[in-house]
């Protein structure tokens, strides 16, 4: 983070831009424009060719894009930051520019669905390769090293399992092989945990989830070297095209400012939550990094302000009880995303990882009975009182 605001509350707020630059607006403006103009047609020659800085096309650069990118540097603790129009943008942008036909990549045991797919593609279509690792020790890490391995990509928690991996670990066995490690920080967000500050090299998010914590923008960000980061944005963004909307970024600006604060209501939310769950008689087990009693415990302790604002539990039953579960709820909404102020809540299996082959999901740690409760920010007791009446209804079922 910058030396002007070292703490995170201050960041978010302020990071990336002085009001005395636009016209004292306190609230950085909307540049709602595809293109910008040139004082001459020299002017224009030299931004092209990289000798003048300026803005020439909002798919390149635009100023109200610009400050979510340095704000999110900077909370990340990263020398540059870029912005997409999806999380899926992102990872796709970050993944194409790390490698190349015939490359290898180590992925952690468990990855989002359509991160899943996308890498299937890329094994299809351009013979490079991946292999999955649990990453719970250094020595399975390095075993599965080979010399055209080109990346190694985590998340952590996973999803939906929650299962955690020791990032400063990991890390320092990447660098014995000089092997950039790209991090998914969706769940946990800046404030919760920093990868590069455990010597990870690229971070990158959904931006849809948290970041905006408001379900009303789809987005993408990634943070790391600015050398990186300019060579991202000058070739698989660039030419593909994946680039955010500037009020798409202004509204992930507006979201970042309270990030801090719901991220506590989130984690307060959870924990509680958690500790309802466990003792209800029709769950079988419940998996979230803030549990004592998690066997992973001791890394999130490590790396992890709190405990985050995702449960994952699984129903004593069938896929049929998982699913009666959710029609059951009527405050609890039915979705996929998370990271909002309602509580939503989706069956896995048959939603988000629905892509992933029946044997792969069960390797991962993704049953039939698996349910993933993303915990909003309403009282929490209106919460649980929903979560309890409709696994009372189970109860009753049988």
């Amino acid at each position: 983070m910058g030396e002007k605001y070292k703490r995170i509350e201050t960041a978010v707020i302020h990071e990336g831009y002085d009001s005395k630059d636009h016209l004292g607006s306190l609230a950085a403006p909307i540049f709602q424009t595809s293109t910008f103009t040139f004082d001459t047609a020299e002017q224009g020659e030299r931004r092209f060719a990289g000798e003048e800085a300026g803005y020439i096309y909002s798919r390149l650069s635009n100023p109200t894009v610009k400050v979510l990118e340095e704000r999110i540097a900077a909370l990340e603790g990263g020398e540059a930051g870029l912005a997409f129009a999806s999380g899926m943008a992102a990872v796709s942008a970050v993944l194409v520019a790390l490698t190349k036909a015939s490359d290898h990549i180590i992925c952690s045991q468990g990855l989002y669905g359509c991160t899943f797919g996308l890498l299937q593609m890329m094994k299809d279509k351009y013979n490079i390769s991946h292999d999955f690792c649990a990453m719970e020790s250094a020595e399975q890490l390095g075993a599965l090293i080979r010399p055209e391995t080109a990346c190694i990509y985590v998340e952590t928690p996973i999803n939906p399992t929650m299962k955690m991996v020791d990032l400063e670990m990991v890390a320092n066995v990447a660098k014995n092989y000089n092997i950039p490690v790209v991090v998914d920080n969706t769940f946990s967000t800046p404030y919760l945990q920093k990868p590069l500050e455990l010597g990870c090299d690229i971070v990158l998010h959904s931006a849809t989830k948290y970041i905006c914590g408001h379900g009303d923008v789809v987005a993408g960000l990634v943070v790391g070297k600015k050398e990186f980061i300019s060579s991202v944005a000058m070739t698989t963004q660039k030419d593909i095209g994946g680039i955010i909307s500037p009020f798409d970024a202004w509204l992930l600006l507006r979201g970042l400012k309270t990030l801090p604060i719901r991220m506590d209501r989130h984690s307060e939310n959870t924990l509680k939550i958690f500790k309802k769950l466990r003792n209800h008689p029709i769950i079988d087990k419940v998996y979230y990094p803030g549990d004592l009693d998690h066997p992973d415990y001791h890394i999130t302790v490590k790396q992890m302000k709190q405990g985050g604002g995702l449960i994952s539990f699984e129903v004593n039953g069938s896929k049929q009880a998982a699913q009666k579960l959710l029609n059951h709820l009527r405050l609890i909404k039915i979705a996929v995303s998370l990271g909002d102020a309602e509580s939503l809540i989706q069956h896995p299996a048959t939603m988000t990882h629905a892509v992933v082959p029946e044997e792969s999901r069960r390797s991962m740690g993704i049953s039939d009975q698996l349910v993933r409760l993303s915990v909003g920010l309403e009282a929490w007791e209106d919460i649980w009182e929903d979560l309890e009446q409709a696994l009372n209804s189970l109860t009753e079922m049988e």
